[in-house]
């Protein structure tokens, strides 16, 4: 007969790793599945940074999930012994009356955040790598920063582990049902059974919720500049940053790992796409003005 799961988690990219843990920590017999290895690059939670801040400017309803999250990723370094979030420091830049600079201070001022709101000039006399247009006006908050993604969902896989969670790797799920005893889910290796389902697919989604309509998976594309006079690029001189003016919306990181500047705009070109036909290379167009 199948073994029989109290919580099987589909995809163990950030979101699932995350849940994968504290699922076995809270004693649940835990299945995680994953499609690729872990980490991979696959997916949205690979590569070397990852942005965390607690300045939101979408909404201030986010700031204490936030601040718990925090909590957790300081009780998951020392069970790893090593750093996995780097604090930067974080800008949210734009013109005075844009919801990023708005929302920003307002996330803060609503839950006493620590911070600081600068002009351009002051901006430049603190941080000299930035140079924005004269009207900008930014929320500087000291606890932003920026999480090692890779890292932390190796971090939670073995915390996982240690607690008792089984992990397969390398299987491709199908599909999945209600069953009278709870969920049966049927894979590429075979079927397994839980009382309860996670799934935590990213980008695969679609493929198994009835969701398809109201999900849309697009093409991001991240660079690195070449920097010059590279101390100011530094985590401890260069916040992290997201940042709408003029020329658009984008975010960015300081050095770190490799060299250059990494940058990237949301909503890039805008390109809805399949996971497994994307085209993972860039183009003269992702390159172009």
């Amino acid at each position: 007969m199948a073994k029989h799961y109290d919580v099987i988690v589909v995809g163990l990219g950030g979101m699932g790793s995350a849940a994968l843990y504290h699922l076995a920590k809270a004693g649940r017999r835990v299945l995680g599945v994953e499609r690729f290895g872990i980490p991979h690059e696959m997916g949205s939670s690979h590569g070397l940074t990852r942005i965390i801040r607690l300045a939101y400017f979408e909404h201030p309803d986010y700031v204490p999930l936030l601040r718990r999250s925090y909590e957790l990723w300081d009780e998951l370094e020392a069970i790893r012994g090593e750093t996995l979030l780097v604090k930067t420091g974080s800008l949210d830049v734009s013109d005075p009356d844009d919801d990023v600079f708005r929302g920003s201070l307002d996330s803060c001022e609503r839950h006493g955040l620590v911070h600081e709101t600068l002009t351009a000039n002051e901006v430049r006399a603190r941080f000299p790598a930035y140079r924005l247009w004269p009207e900008a006006m930014a929320v500087y908050q000291p606890d932003g920063g920026f999480l090692v993604p890779e890292r932390c969902i190796e971090a939670h896989v073995e915390a996982a582990r240690r607690h008792g969670a089984e992990v397969r790797t390398h299987l491709v799920v199908d599909g999945w049902e209600e069953t009278g005893s709870g969920v049966e889910v049927t894979t590429d290796q075979g079927d397994f059974h839980g009382d309860a389902l996670v799934l935590t697919a990213g980008a695969w989604t679609s493929d198994l919720t009835s969701l398809a309509a109201h999900l849309e998976v697009e093409r991001q594309v991240l660079v690195w500049f070449e920097t010059k006079g590279a101390d100011a690029f530094t985590p401890q001189r260069f916040p992290v940053f997201n940042i709408r003016g003029p020329f658009g919306h984008y975010y960015g990181f300081p050095e770190y790992g490799i060299p250059g500047v990494k940058v990237g705009k949301y909503h890039h070109l805008a390109e809805v796409v399949d996971p497994d036909t994307v085209s993972r290379d860039t183009s003269p167009m992702d390159e172009a003005p």
